[in-house]
C-alpha cells in the first residue's frame, strides 16, 4: 500500500492556527507599530504589553507566514512589515483591510465555531442566536460601529471596485446607481477613472449620511449624489448602470429576485445590472472562498446564499435581461452583468 502523507489534511484542519495568528496581531496594532521601523522582539514586546513567553514565538510565526520579515537572528534580530503588512495591515495606508479582519477576529471566529450547529439547522449562528437583534439591526443602533463597518467594508472592496471601473465599458453609458453603495467607494472608483459618468450611491439615511463625508472628501460632490434609499420598499432611480457591491450574497432567493426585478425596472433598453461578488465558479470546484463566503452567509444569516455566474444568468432571464457576461476581477470576485 502506497503512504500517503496527511500533511495537506492537517493544515486544513488546523488553519485557524495562523487565522488567529494574524487576527492577534491585527487586534494588537502589530503592524502600524512597525509602520515605518523595524523592532527587536524586546521593543514590541513593551510596546504591545505582551508577556514574554510568547512573543518570539508569536513574531516569527508571521515571520514563517511571510507577513513580517526578520532582520538577523536571536535577541538582536528586527522585525518589520513585508510590503504586504505595510499597504494593507498600517492603519496609515489608505488601502488598510485590518477593519475587516477586526470584525472577523471579533465576530466571526466565534460564530464558526458553531458551523456544525448551522449545517444541522440551517439557523443562524450570530448574536440572533443568543436572542440579540440581527447583524444589522445591531449595527444600526451604534453609529459609531456602523461607520466602523461602512469603512471595513470599503477596505476589502476597494481593489475589486477599481478593477470593475477599468475593465467595464462605460463608453456607451453616461449615468450610474450603485445600491447599497455604503461609503460611496465604487461610485468614487467610477467617476476618476470616467469623468463622463454622473453617479448616485443609495442605502439607507444613516450610511447615506457616511457616504456624504467620503464623497466630498474626495471632491466628488458635483458628480455623485448619495441618497437615502430602502431598495426593498422604494423603487431604484432611474440610471443606464445599476450596480450591487456585495448586496445580493445577503439575502434568500425570494428576495434575491426581488433586487433582480428592482433593477431590471430601474433600467432603460440597453442598460446593465451590475453585481460584483464573490462568484462561486459554475462547476463550484474551484472557488473555495466563495463558497465558504456562502457559509458565512448561513452563520450570518440562515437563507442567505452564494451563487454561481450560471445562476445569475437564470434570475435575470426570467426577469427579461437578454444576456449575461461574468469579468473576473481581484483575488476570488467577480462582476457578473447583466444586459437588458
Amino acid at each position: 500500500m502506497t503512504q500517503r502523507d496527511p500533511g495537506r489534511l492537517i493544515q486544513i484542519g488546523t488553519g485557524f492556527w495562523p487565522a488567529k495568528t494574524l487576527l492577534s496581531a491585527v487586534e494588537l496594532d502589530l503592524f502600524t507599530v512597525l509602520s515605518d521601523k523595524a523592532l527587536t522582539a524586546r521593543q514590541l514586546q513593551n510596546a504591545l504589553e505582551l508577556h514574554p513567553r510568547g512573543v518570539a514565538d508569536f513574531l516569527d510565526t508571521l515571520v514563517a507566514l511571510d507577513v513580517l520579515a526578520r532582520d538577523g537572528e536571536g535577541e538582536t534580530a528586527r522585525y518589520r512589515n513585508t510590503e504586504d503588512a505595510a499597504q494593507f495591515l498600517d492603519r496609515n495606508s489608505s488601502a488598510y483591510i485590518g477593519g475587516f479582519l477586526d470584525m472577523a477576529n471579533a465576530r466571526l471566529y466565534r460564530f464558526w465555531g458553531d458551523l456544525t450547529e448551522a449545517l444541522k439547522t440551517g439557523k443562524p449562528q450570530n448574536e440572533m442566536k443568543h436572542g440579540g437583534a440581527g447583524m444589522f439591526e445591531e449595527l444600526y443602533r451604534n453609529p459609531q460601529r456602523l461607520e466602523q463597518f461602512v469603512n471595513a467594508m470599503a477596505g476589502i472592496s476597494l481593489a475589486n471596485f477599481e478593477a470593475f471601473a477599468e475593465k467595464f465599458d462605460f463608453a456607451p453609458y453616461k449615468t450610474m446607481c450603485d445600491v447599497g453603495g455604503a461609503g460611496g467607494q465604487l461610485s468614487i472608483a467610477v467617476a476618476q477613472r470616467h469623468p463622463h459618468m454622473m453617479c448616485t450611491t443609495c442605502d439607507l439615511p444613516p450610511v447615506a449620511s457616511i457616504a456624504r463625508k467620503t464623497i466630498e472628501a474626495h471632491g466628488l460632490s458635483e458628480r455623485i449624489t448619495s441618497v437615502s434609499l430602502d431598495f426593498f420598499g422604494d423603487p431604484l432611480p432611474k440610471a443606464d448602470v445599476v450596480t450591487m457591491g456585495m448586496i445580493l450574497h445577503d439575502w434568500n432567493l425570494e428576495k434575491k429576485m426581488q433586487l433582480v426585478r428592482a433593477a431590471y425596472d430601474a433600467l432603460a433598453s440597453g442598460g446593465a445590472f451590475v453585481v460584483i461578488e464573490t462568484l462561486i465558479d459554475d462547476a463550484r470546484r474551484s472557488n473555495a472562498f466563495g463558497l465558504m463566503t456562502s457559509l458565512n452567509m448561513l452563520i450570518e444569516f440562515g437563507d442567505a446564499f452564494d451563487f454561481t455566474g450560471r445562476d445569475f444568468d437564470g434570475w435575470c432571464r426570467k426577469v427579461g435581461f437578454r444576456r449575461t457576461a461574468v469579468i473576473p476581477l481581484r483575488g476570488p470576485a467577480s462582476a457578473a452583468v447583466a444586459y437588458k
